[in-house]
Parts: structure tokens; sequence; C-alpha cells
């Protein structure tokens, strides 16, 4: 019996011996964080949000302001990326349709692929052979061409394409350099010598008119969002299908067929590593239309929010795709609850390879490189903001979620995230 009792003191003396030394490795552990994220430091001078979170314990490690709302730029494409995977299936629904005889009827889903840079082709062509007359219908679409809170000088840049319920060429004129002088793709777009004072070709604010000016030109390949319409619609589509398009505000009958489309990985790759603001867009329209059999992304986001977001920390204030808009607020233990549902439905080989590898893929190929990448998370930057919201994987083999937010900084973001790597290095070396 004494010597029961003396192994049960040992074992006891251990375990309490043990709990202290863990105590305080953690202690150290925090307190060597704090000196990198708190008072004084560099993360000091402006609002900053840190959460690290192990996800095999599920226990938080540190914690800065993560229960105040910042703007999330980019990193808003999460919210996306997981709304997609839990709604849409493996392939895209292209296009919804319905017979008369020779003549289609066809209403737009938001799929974004159609002569998109990048993306498999859907074989729309081949599909509408047989009927003599396509007609396109945009009575379900029931949003604007902007989000809530775009800016609107962005009109004339790649990154703030147009949406819309069945886009072509990305809502996207190409401008290539031949001779000298800017030539359009797709064609039917005019484009006009001018003297203003711009670099490469520019669009007119309120028309799709394009210009240059001879002597300022650079000649370097760009990308120019053109407004989008039913109308700029049919003339695109007729001109690729060879065949008559005309515009119907005929309503989606409840019996109607599906054409399928890609493999929604394909967008999920762009949306990820690329950052991708229009496939963002898209994917929000996509989602209403498989739910509602109508584009509407304000009631989409609605949606998400009620069903499967609803026991998030704190109730983001989300209003587009992409986080173009300044309107999105997130807290960073919002973040950290979103990556924990993602992580759980998602294999670790796929959901690594859909997100940037730091020092390898995507929108941190040129951040964060080590022998062995660590950080795979999304980035998120406007002016004057940046985040970082992902995984990092430590020397230990321990993977610990993170959500680094960093709003209203005078600096140039190159400076922020040098300092984010010092941070991050610690917690690769130490946890």
């Amino acid at each position: 019996m004494k010597i029961k009792i003396l192994c049960l003191f040992g074992i006891f003396s251990f375990s309490i011996l043990f709990s202290e030394i863990r105590a305080q490795d953690g202690r150290r552990l925090y307190v060597g964080l704090d000196e990198l994220l708190g008072k004084g430091s560099f993360f000091d001078n402006h609002q900053t949000g840190f959460m690290l979170y192990d996800l095999d314990s599920q226990r938080v490690q540190y914690d800065k302001n993560s229960h105040i709302y910042f703007i999330p730029a980019s990193t808003t494409k999460l919210f996306t990326f997981f709304s997609s995977l839990l709604v849409l299936g493996d392939s895209t629904n292209l296009l919804r349709f319905v017979n008369k005889e020779d003549e289609i009827v066809i209403w737009g889903t938001g799929d974004p692929s159609w002569k998109y840079p990048g993306l498999p082709q859907p074989k729309l062509k081949e599909f509408l052979k047989p009927y003599s007359k396509v007609h396109f219908s945009d009575h379900n679409w029931k949003d604007d061409s902007f989000g809530y809170g775009w800016q609107w000088d962005d009109y004339n840049s790649y990154y703030s394409a147009e949406k819309s319920p069945f886009p072509i060429y990305g809502n996207l004129v190409t401008a290539v350099n031949i001779n000298n002088k800017p030539h359009l793709s797709p064609s039917i777009f005019s484009i006009y010598q001018d003297d203003k004072n711009v670099r490469n070709v520019t669009r007119e604010w309120h028309s799709n008119d394009f210009f240059y000016n001879p002597r300022t030109y650079n000649g370097m390949r760009a990308r120019i969002p053109f407004i989008t319409s039913q109308k700029t619609f049919v003339t695109l589509a007729a001109m690729d299908w060879d065949k008559e398009v005309y515009a119907s505000k005929e309503p989606l009958p409840a019996k109607h067929m599906v054409l399928k489309g890609v493999p929604t990985r394909s967008l999920y790759k762009e949306l990820l590593l690329e950052s991708d603001n229009f496939i963002a867009e898209q994917l929000l329209l996509m989602i209403s239309d498989e739910v509602f059999k109508e584009l509407n992304t304000e009631k989409t986001i609605s949606y998400i929010k009620k069903t499967y977001l609803f026991d998030l920390p704190d109730d983001p204030i989300w209003v587009d795709g992409s986080g173009l808009s300044r309107h999105n607020l997130f807290t960073p233990r919002s973040f950290i609850a979103l990556l924990e549902k993602i992580y759980r439905v998602m294999p670790d080989d796929e959901l690594f390879q859909l997100l940037p590898t730091g020092g390898r893929t995507g929108t941190l190929k040129n951040n964060y490189y080590a022998p062995t990448p660590y950080v795979f998370a999304k980035t998120g930057t406007i002016s004057n903001n940046h985040c970082l919201v992902g995984f990092i994987r430590t020397n230990k083999k321990k993977l610990y979620a993170f959500a680094f937010m960093n709003n209203n900084y005078p600096y140039r973001a190159s400076a922020v995230r040098r300092e984010m790597e010092k941070v991050l290095l610690y917690v690769r070396d130490n946890f």
C-alpha cells in the first residue's frame, strides 16, 4: 500500500512539475510575442490585431485586439471561398436554358469562365450549334455592375471589372501594341487618338470609347474594363457564336435545364492564388443562382451569414466578394473561427495547394521565403491597410491559424510586411 501511495504521489508531483514547466514556457512565448507586438513595438503606432490559435488543442496562444473590427481588403475572399465550398459543387452551372424547337433561350448564372484567360473553356459554341437563334434573357439579374462602396476612379483598372450575369473575356478589353499603336480585343470597341496626358490606353468614364496619346503611349499590354450591358453581350456573343443572338426579358421558368461548366477548383485557384477580384464577385453571384435562381450579391451574403456563419464571435459587416469595398469590416477572432471551419471541411494538402505559399506561389511568392515553406495565407492590401490571414507551420511540425490585420498606417506596405515577418518567424521558431 505504501509503495502504491508513493508511486501515486510521484506521478502527481511529476504532473504538477510538468504543468508548471509548460505554464512557464507558455508565459515565455507570450512575453516574446508581446515584445514584438505590444506596447512600444512597431505595431503600437497604428491599429493592429493579431490572434494565434492552436488547431490541435483549440486554444488561443496570443491575442491582440482580436475583438476590434478591421478593414480586411482581399482577405474577404476567404469568406467567399468558404461560402463557395459549401454551396457550389465540383463544377459550375454555366447557363440555364429552355429549348424551343430550333431556338433556345438562355439565362446567365454568373459563371465567369467564358473567354477568361487561364481558365478551362466551356464548349459553348458546340452546344449552341444546333440552334438557329439564341435568345439571351437577363431577367434573373438583380444586382449592380459595381459593388457597394467601390471607388469610382478604379473604373479604368483591370481589378475593378464590372459584374454581370454572363461575363465574356472577364468583362475586359485587351490592348496590344502593334507598330506603336494599340489594337483592341474584342475588336467591336473603338479606340481614338487624344492629347490627354496618359501613358497607356484609357476608357472614357461613361462610354465604351477608348483613347491613347501617340506621344506618351508606352506600348505595354493593358486590360481595361468595358461597360457591360445586355446589348453589348448579345453583340459579343453573336460574333463568337456566328449566329443571331437576341436580347430578351423572359423570366426563368420553373422547368428548365442546366448546362454544366468548368471545375470550380479552377476558379478557387484564381480566387486565392491570384487574388482575383472578378472571380470573387462572380462566385457570390453563382451562389445566388444556385440558391435563389437569381443573381443578387446582397441576398447571397445575408443567406450565408444566417445559414453558415451565425456562430462567429462577431457579426461580419460584409458587402462584397472581393474586398474592394472599405465598408467590409471583420474581426481577427472571426477570421480564426472561419479558418477553423475551412480547415475542418477541406483536407490539408488540397487547402495548402490553393492558398498562397510564402516564397513560392501566388501573392506570397516574393514574401516570407524559407527553405521549408511555413506560411500558407491570404493577403489583403489596399492603401494604408495590409492583412494576412491563414496558417503557419512551426519547426515542431505544429499547425496554427493566425489573423494579422493592420489598418491606418502612414507608411509603405513593405515596411509593415517586414515587421510582420519578424513576428511569424518567431512563431515558427518557438511554438
